[in-house]
């Protein structure tokens, strides 16, 4: 009876942690199917209103929507790959090689990760304006081609593997890139997923500096181009909303798809058999 109560109190409180998690995308979704929900004074009263899809239909026909998406795909797919590629051979190095100052290495990785993302923003911007890629998509892919938190992810994860079948490929004549590339990456698959979903993610929400380091239509992505609908007397919160829930759709997508790869990933190594 006690282990039944136990059940019922637990699923109760998921059920209403829940509800409130989704809260604000069904609110979202509500406003969206709404011409000037701001006319409705009472969550009742939006409800209860007619719905339709104009909203969407006309923000999904703007030709400047349809570039933002774009290029925030474009800035996005690019950085995951970069990021795969950049931190995995940094990450292996780490884990993997014994050199004079590695220790050193690793704790500056660690002194950046505590470090805000905030902190770097002027001189970034100022290098930026330096190499003369304000409005480039240089400015929005290359100073993210590599993270720190993905150097450390794929270095505590590849110190997890046993070493046994890179050195079996080095006695077969193997050559180092052969042993990184063939051997060591389909190892390291499932953390490699998990760095590529997190870093596109990351990359497809970001706002702070495509803000700053674009001024044009050209190379705006979707989150600065939201942004817009956003006046200084008046705000459009019907495009606003259905401009939010398009954009949100590939990221529930790729959490639906793998996140039975991305829990794998995130637990892979910490139980030895």
């Amino acid at each position: 009876m006690r282990a039944t109560l136990k059940s019922i109190a637990l699923h109760t409180a998921l059920v209403v942690v829940a509800m409130v998690m989704l809260f604000p995308m069904v609110w979202m979704i509500v406003v969206s199917l709404h011409d000037n929900p701001e006319k409705y004074a009472t969550l009742g009263a939006l409800l209860n209103a007619p719905m339709s899809v104009l909203n969407y239909q006309e923000t999904l026909s703007s030709d400047t929507f349809g570039l933002y998406f774009l290029n925030s795909l474009l800035v996005a797919v690019l950085v995951s790959a970069g990021n795969v590629l950049f931190c995995f051979i940094s990450g292996y190095a780490l884990a993997r090689r014994s050199f004079r100052g590695n220790a050193v290495l690793f704790a500056s990785l660690l002194a950046v990760l505590i470090m805000p993302p905030q902190v770097i923003m002027i001189p970034l911007f100022r290098m930026m304006v330096g190499f003369e890629w304000i409005n480039s998509y240089a400015a929005l892919i290359v100073p993210w081609l590599v993270s720190p938190f993905g150097i450390f992810l794929v270095r505590q994860y590849v110190m997890s593997l046993p070493s046994d079948m890179e050195d079996a490929a080095r006695l077969d004549g193997a050559s180092e890139w052969t042993v990184l590339l063939r051997v060591a990456m389909p190892l390291c698959r499932p953390i490699l997923t998990v760095l590529a979903i997190y870093t596109f993610l990351a990359n497809w929400n970001s706002f702070l500096y495509p803000f700053l380091f674009t001024n044009d239509e050209a190379h705006r992505t979707l989150p600065v181009g939201l942004a817009f609908y956003l006046g200084k007397q008046s705000i459009d919160w019907g495009h606003l909303m259905a401009g939010a829930s398009v954009s949100a759709l590939p990221v529930l997508v790729l959490f639906l798809f793998f996140q039975g790869q991305i829990i794998r990933g995130l637990t892979a190594g910490a139980l030895k058999e």
